[in-house]
């Protein structure tokens, strides 16, 4: 039987191989999405036990947050460059949800995150969540509201209007581009709350500080912000 039993999972691997996000080798378990070398490879940054770290250095003097974190560092060539584009444009949902799950566990590990009442996804532009499909954001507060038992608010922020891709505009372009783009559904529901709001790659920030500059409007909200990656100059 235990003979039987390994010709089909090598039969299945042979039609159906499963394979590594990060590298595509086969030598992972069977219900694993990164290889060992993958997974001892992945470039974490550490930044949640520290003040003053370089992602809230970018918002020093924006915007006021309680906390800010990326989980991982970014570059071209990269292993998360290889993650986030199985994310955001494969539409492996899977990887977003477990690489938000190890950023809920950091976040749990630090107790400078340890008050959040709420995630809520930095939100695409409707037309464009539409044709990917799903907000790459929100797939990553999945797997950190798995971790960290805290609610995920998916429609609280809309994106009411188009903006131009950031990637070519300089820091004041982009937040030309931003500004006034997003609106807050009910108020009600975050007043008083320690908000965190997730994105998938931070860059110059500008996107984030439109959107938190709307979350700080509102009556007691303690703001903080964690993306999956830090994309540094």
């Amino acid at each position: 039987m235990l003979g039987l039993k390994t010709i089909l999972s090598n039969t299945l691997h042979l039609f159906y191989p499963h394979v590594c996000t990060g590298c595509g080798s086969d030598l992972l378990q069977q219900d694993a999405l990164l290889c060992l070398k993958c997974l001892i490879n992945l470039p974490q940054t550490n930044f949640a036990h520290y003040r003053d770290n370089p992602i809230e250095k970018i918002f020093a003097g924006r915007i006021p947050l309680v906390a800010a974190h990326s989980e991982f560092y970014f570059s071209k060539e990269s292993i998360m460059q290889q993650l986030i584009h199985q994310l955001k444009y494969k539409s492996n949902k899977e990887i977003g949800i477990y690489l938000g799950e190890i950023m809920g566990k950091t976040l749990l590990s630090s107790n400078r995150f340890s008050n959040i009442d709420v995630l809520i996804p930095l939100p695409l532009y409707p037309e464009k969540e539409r044709k990917r499909g799903y907000n790459q954001a929100a797939i990553i507060c999945e797997g950190m509201s798995v971790i960290m038992n805290v609610p995920v608010l998916k429609n609280i922020v809309l994106r009411k209007r188009y903006t131009d891709t950031q990637t070519k505009k300089h820091r004041t372009e982009r937040w030309e581009n931003v500004a006034g783009s997003f609106i807050v559904i009910d108020k009600n529901k975050l007043q008083g709350k320690n908000v965190l709001m997730v994105d998938d790659v931070v860059t110059t920030g500008a996107t984030l500080e439109a959107c938190g500059s709307m979350l700080t409007t509102i009556d007691g909200v303690k703001l903080s912000i964690a993306a999956l990656a830090h994309q540094s100059k």
